[in-house]
Order: structure tokens, then sequence, then C-alpha cells
């Protein structure tokens, strides 16, 4: 599963769009208080997270995008 698979399953299981922010396929505008997120980082790895009144933090490192992907969706759906 890849990032643009993630946003049509969240969206087919009615996740409503504000509980989560996708890097670079879905970025919620205005930004909302808190919120789920999948993201890639510095070094190549990917990341699931929270983010909560101005600060994110790490759940999860994962070595890949889908395995990133999988676990954002199993933690929204």
């Amino acid at each position: 599963m890849d990032r643009h698979a993630l946003r049509a399953a969240l969206s087919a299981a009615g996740v409503p769009d504000d509980y989560y922010r996708i890097e670079g396929v879905h970025e919620p505008a205005p930004t909302p208080v808190d919120f789920l997120f999948v993201r890639r980082t510095a070094d190549g790895a990917w990341e699931t997270g929270a983010y909560e009144r101005g600060t994110s933090e790490t759940i999860a490192r994962h070595p890949s995008e889908a395995a990133a992907c999988e676990h954002l969706l199993r933690l929204l759906a």
C-alpha cells in the first residue's frame, strides 16, 4: 500500500479528513489541532505519529512506505 492507496482506503472507511495527514497526499488546511500522520524522515525511513497542540510525537518508525501506511490504516480504521 502506498500513500495514495492509504488515502483512498481511509476515505472509503469514512475516516474524517481532519483525523490524519499523509505527507504529499493529504494535508488538511487549516491544520487541525490534533491528528495522526505518516511522513518520510530525513534519513529515508518512514514514521507514523501523532500531532497534538503543536507537538509531533513519533509512534513508530518503519523501513518502507507500505509498512507505515498499513500501520496508520490500522490506527484509524
